[in-house]
């Protein structure tokens, strides 16, 4: 065959490969060189592509033959049926093999046998790469699923949970004393691409977790390891590289929650969304949270301790979930609790009518000896 045939050939599969139909380019491709039909059958029945006057009728008389080429028994054949000459070649070596069936009206030259066998080698190349590719994608949208979990168990307070979701591969994050929630506000496809492009081989980001959120479509939510000793060297590098992408681009924004244990992650989350609002206000695009005054440190300790028992008792007998979903409508619509937690929004409904009776009952006064300083 001469080396100008598999010249054309390599620039047809450059040319055609942005296109979706790859391999049916390569077949019309092989049909202009040698004037004969051709089609790729797969499972040994099924016709994945062909040229466009392909007789589909000679596939029924080839299906005994199809059949042990598919299970790996031929590699190769030629044969007649219908009044044409077939050539028949296995593609790859995993069952079932594919088959490139060519039928002409004449015998095939020994050039158009060899022609066919290398085209037959550029499909096993683009059937590999094929997969590859879906198994690529399978991997992200999987770890992706994996890293969403993880964070939907931390917001229901349930770092165990998180633990056993990666038993044998338990990311640096879940060994950590506590974490700070930075929360970037990006354009969508940024938010998207910044996880996968930091992300390490096994789906996390070294010690710490990028999540894109399920809510909010330009926010990233970024969990940070704040235990030294179990930090990462590349861990270590997400705040700088979440405070630099805020410096480089107009459009992002920045909120940081303080310090809290892996169970109060909904509590961090919080603050971060408040940080977030507020660093959208200033010049640098970038807030932390810096907390409040602590109520019981202004009141008389005794009394406080009782009056606040006496008025929360009746929350006594509501589930933790109903409280989860509760502490998370503080900062999030109804809707956005629902596609966080994955649950339908009647259902963060009937969560929220637990509350109802509650906010029925009489509330007790405060002790009237109470003196604000």
């Amino acid at each position: 065959m001469a080396d100008a045939d598999l010249a054309g050939l390599l620039r047809e599969v450059r040319r055609q490969a942005r296109f979706e139909d790859t391999v049916g380019k390569v077949l019309d491709w092989l049909r202009r060189q040698t004037s004969a039909q051709v089609a790729l059958v797969q499972d040994a029945t099924t016709v994945r592509s062909s040229t466009t006057g392909f007789p589909h009728e000679v596939l029924s008389p080839l299906a005994p033959l199809l059949a042990r080429m598919a299970g790996g028994q031929l590699a190769s054949a030629a044969t007649e049926a219908e009044r044409l000459h077939v050539h028949c070649e296995a593609l790859g070596s995993s069952e079932p093999r594919p088959v490139l069936v060519v039928a002409g009206v004449s015998k095939p030259t020994p050039e158009t046998i060899s022609l066919t066998s290398h085209v037959g080698s550029v499909l096993t190349l683009l059937r590999r790469a094929e997969d590859g590719d879906l198994a690529h994608r399978g991997y992200q949208d999987k770890a992706r699923q994996v890293r969403l979990g993880v964070l939907h168990a931390l917001l229901a307070g349930e770092p165990v949970l998180a633990r056993r979701m990666n038993s044998g591969a338990v990311p640096p994050l879940l060994e950590a004393g506590g974490l700070r929630i930075y929360l970037l506000r990006c354009p969508q496809a940024d938010r998207d691409r910044i996880p996968a492009l930091h992300q390490d081989p096994a789906g996390f980001h070294g010690s710490d977790l990028m999540v894109q959120c399920p809510v909010i479509d330009e926010h990233l939510i970024c969990l940070v390891a704040e235990n030294e000793a179990q930090r990462d060297p590349r861990g270590e590098e997400t705040a700088e590289l979440l405070r630099s992408l805020v410096r480089d681009n107009r459009g992002y924004a920045l909120g940081i929650s303080a310090v809290q244990p892996l169970s109060a992650t909904a509590a961090a989350y919080g603050q971060a969304v408040h940080a977030l609002a507020a660093a959208r206000a200033t010049t640098e695009r970038v807030a932390s949270h810096h907390g409040r005054s602590r109520l019981e440190g202004v009141l008389p300790q005794r009394a406080a301790l009782n009056w606040a028992r006496t008025l929360l008792q009746p929350l006594d007998s509501v589930p933790k979930t109903s409280a989860d979903i509760t502490r998370l409508l503080m900062t999030l619509p109804r809707s956005g609790v629902a596609r966080l937690l994955g649950l339908s929004r009647n259902t963060v409904a009937a969560h929220l009518g637990r509350w109802d009776w509650i906010s029925t009952t009489s509330a007790p006064e405060p002790p009237s000896t109470w003196r604000w300083p």
